[in-house]
């Protein structure tokens, strides 16, 4: 199986084949890693696959997974974080062993979703061995609006810091450039353009780029593999008038 088979099914193959098991999610802070990582793994669940949502950021305490942990069980969707399965532990760097259950589960579907740059990386070392196989996907979420990610050179810096931390290579590159709701469909053709560049230094492909779902049909004559998304993660709060 290619590198683009895990994504660019999504929108392209009108029968999704045999994917990667485990997409471990990473990316620098603001990159909306958690984002697509709670839209991929309801996606997935739409598809009729079982699938597990890991949450393994511990680095950063806002913007997390687990605070859509209820609408995501509401779905199916297990999210896995912490022994307690609640945040009275949130700001403890603790992970509880109960994530390797999903990850040797040849039959299920594990979304992972890792805390930002090297440091947050860092964190998945101790259960490296579950990263390492054949059907995993290293992904590189890239916001080419975010302040060190908004170069080529800024991309790839913090991408081989990850890499080296690791001490393995991301797999695929996902462009998630994004100006949460003030995003307009040119801000994804500018981070697909960064995207592809740091493709070229790399030799890592892009397997796919996010664009929220209203901007779908404004994309489509890009040729670019749109993966739709909604906005789980924003506060509804953000928006409110005053």
């Amino acid at each position: 199986m290619n590198h683009c088979s895990l994504l660019s099914a999504i929108v392209s193959a009108p029968h999704m084949g045999r994917m990667k098991r485990t997409i471990a999610v990473m990316g620098h802070y603001g990159s909306g890693k958690t984002e697509f990582a709670v839209n991929y793994s309801i996606y997935l669940k739409n598809k009729g696959h079982d699938v597990t949502l890991l949450d393994m950021d511990i680095a950063n305490p806002y913007f997390r997974s687990r605070e859509r942990q209820k609408v995501l069980e509401d779905k199916g969707i297990p999210v896995i974080f912490n022994t307690y399965g609640f945040d009275i532990t949130e700001d403890l760097p603790a992970i509880t062993p109960r994530i390797r259950t999903p990850l040797e589960d040849p039959d299920m579907n594990t979304v992972v979703d890792i805390g930002g740059n090297d440091s947050g990386a860092r964190i998945i070392k101790q259960f490296i061995k579950y990263f390492e196989g054949d059907d995993v996907e290293r992904c590189l979420i890239i916001n080419a609006n975010r302040f060190e990610t908004d170069t080529p050179e800024g991309a790839l810096f913090h991408l081989k810091a990850i890499e080296e931390e690791l001490a393995l290579p991301v797999t695929g590159i996902i462009n998630n450039t994004h100006m949460l709701a003030e995003t307009r469909p040119e801000d994804v053709i500018k981070g697909h353009k960064l995207c592809m560049k740091v493709s070229e230094e790399t030799g890592i492909p892009v397997i796919l780029d996010v664009c929220l779902r209203k901007f779908e049909d404004d994309l489509k004559g890009t040729g670019y593999d749109l993966f739709p998304i909604g906005l789980y993660m924003r506060p509804s709060w953000l928006d409110a008038k005053v």
